[in-house]
């Protein structure tokens, strides 16, 4: 057998074909594999990349297709399958050479570079399951957009995989992988990404500033694109954890003992924030490096926090005449109020970056922002940057940032609090049934009766976001200086629970405290 070895270690048995196996969407985050059970098999790696062979060019994608991995043990079997697929039916493959790993933003930005300048439009496909454990596995499909596919393409993959599953792979193409690998060709995706990097940052401010920066690739892909950063623009940047283990048996323990990549998790992040006193300012990146986490040296900040210090630097700092503030309907409302402070107007989605992708790629979003550390804007003059989410990107502009106002992003986001209203905010998980899931799912405004929410008159329930109408999934109750939001858990018996005060953690405590009450009634 001329795959990699690795395959048999970690793939499991064919599933039953009578199970629909392909339920999570293509192109997001934080799933656990792509399977109805948290299985990532052989048969559904192979499933669905002969789908995406198969439909791709209904999605307009007729060129080449961009094709890379992370640092996580089942990534690169999974990577090997997948191209020995697209080999098989006929499809220009572009690798990282020797096999190298390659960040989600990396992707994103060769597919809008090469569809740029050509007709035959390219699409790509990543094998990561972004911070989630070294057991998991995953895959992103990016159409022509650049960024994760939309309702639309993954409804259609997800049938199509689905479909070649119950009919035991038997429209499946494949090749052997020694013959599917001669056939792909080398890309420096690591390279187009350094050259381009300086038309969305200000990489000559960070560099005369002297700025000390600290970087922590966490065991990821990152690693080689940071270390070439410092290296092409001269910047003051240590890469203070070079380790590369598929096992991330480094990794200190995130807060349920679990070993999972989050850039965002004070406990993750902890080797990083030991040593924060080295450095002005010091940046984590999760395996695939669509997160962010920013430490400066009074630690590790609130992903709330920084981006709405980025969305102040950046509207502050670009033209970008007319752009709009995209945010998800679960970040917080801070970022409302300095977009109102900057007279821009705020592009409210459910949660997910795909809603993002088209108001970047035409320019009239300037910036796109989730609370669970996922950000990505334009270039200096305009022009889409990466359609994904970037941590890299959001990295260099906290260095920007430190270097052109000369505080850090956690001085910028206090002054914003001090003057604006200073966010309190929490979430909590609330064990449901699929039946309860369901139902909040689809509730409607007149579901809830009450006026009021912990002492304030309720100024909006919704149900839809209201930048593009989309459903949210649940819904979000609104105040003048709180809300809260309950939607299911697309992985787990969950609802999911946000809630943000502008009145103090005993304000934020009954709000929230009233929204798991009100949950719990209307799902009675």
């Amino acid at each position: 057998m001329d795959l990699p070895k690795l395959l048999t270690l970690y793939y499991e048995e064919r599933p039953d074909p009578e199970d629909p196996l392909l339920r999570v969407a293509f192109g997001t985050s934080g799933h656990r594999g792509t399977s109805l059970k948290g299985t990532f098999t052989e048969a559904h790696v192979l499933a669905i990349a002969q789908a995406i062979a198969d439909l791709r060019a209904s999605f307009g994608a007729t060129g080449p297709l961009f094709l890379a991995k992370d640092t996580h043990a089942l990534s690169q079997p999974a990577w090997a399958t997948a191209l020995s697929v697209f080999a098989a039916n006929g499809i220009e493959v572009l690798v990282e050479p020797e096999e190298g790993y390659t960040p989600t933003p990396l992707v994103s930005l060769a597919i809008l570079e090469h569809n740029a300048h050509h007709s035959a439009k390219a699409d790509g496909v990543l094998l990561t399951p972004s911070h989630n454990p070294p057991e998991d596995g995953g895959f992103k499909y990016n159409p022509p957009t650049g960024g994760p596919a939309d309702t639309r393409v993954t409804k259609a993959i997800e049938a199509r995989a689905n479909a070649l599953l119950k009919e035991g792979l038997k429209g499946v193409k494949r090749l052997p992988f020694k013959e599917a690998k001669g056939r792909a060709k080398a890309f420096d995706y690591a390279g187009l990404y350094v050259a381009r990097i300086k038309e969305a940052v200000d990489l000559e401010a960070i560099r005369a500033s002297g700025l000390r920066i600290g970087v922590d690739p966490l065991g990821g892909a990152s690693l080689r694109v940071w270390e070439r950063l410092a290296e092409a623009y001269r910047l003051n940047l240590e890469v203070v954890n070079p380790i590369l283990d598929p096992t991330f048996r480094f990794m200190p323990p995130d807060h349920d003992g679990k070993i999972r990549m989050d850039c965002s998790s004070p406990y993750a992040m902890a080797g990083l924030l030991a040593l924060k006193d080295r450095y002005d300012l010091a940046i984590g990146n999760d395996p695939d490096a669509d997160r962010h986490g920013i430490v400066t040296p009074r630690g590790l900040m609130n992903p709330n926090h920084y981006l709405a210090a980025a969305l102040h630097h950046l509207f502050t700092t670009r033209a970008w005449p007319g752009a709009k503030v995209g945010k998800t309907a679960v970040t917080s409302a801070l970022l409302d109020r300095v977009a109102a402070a900057l007279g821009r107007e705020v592009y409210e989605t459910p949660v997910g970056f795909k809603y993002f992708v088209a108001g970047l790629l035409e320019g009239w979003l300037g910036f796109g922002g989730e609370e669970s550390a996922g950000a990505s804007f334009l270039r200096l003059d305009g022009r889409p940057f990466s359609t994904d989410k970037d941590g890299i990107l959001l990295g260099l502009l906290a260095a920007e940032m430190a270097a052109k106002e000369g505080r850090a992003p956690d001085e910028v986001y206090e002054a914003l609090a001090q003057g604006l209203g200073r966010p309190y905010y929490a979430r909590k998980d609330l064990p449901i049934s699929p039946e309860a899931k369901a139902k909040l799912a689809r509730l409607s405004p007149e579901d809830v009766g009450e006026k009021e929410l912990a002492g304030e008159p309720i100024r909006a329930v919704l149900t839809r976001a209201p930048g593009n109408g989309e459903p949210l999934g649940g819904l979000k109750v609104v105040t003048e200086n709180a809300w809260f939001a309950a939607r299911p858990s697309g992985t787990e018996d969950v609802a999911k629970v946000y809630a943000e005060s502008f009145r103090g953690e005993e304000h934020l405590e009954a709000v929230l405290q009233a929204a798991l009450a009100l949950v719990a009634k209307v799902l009675a």
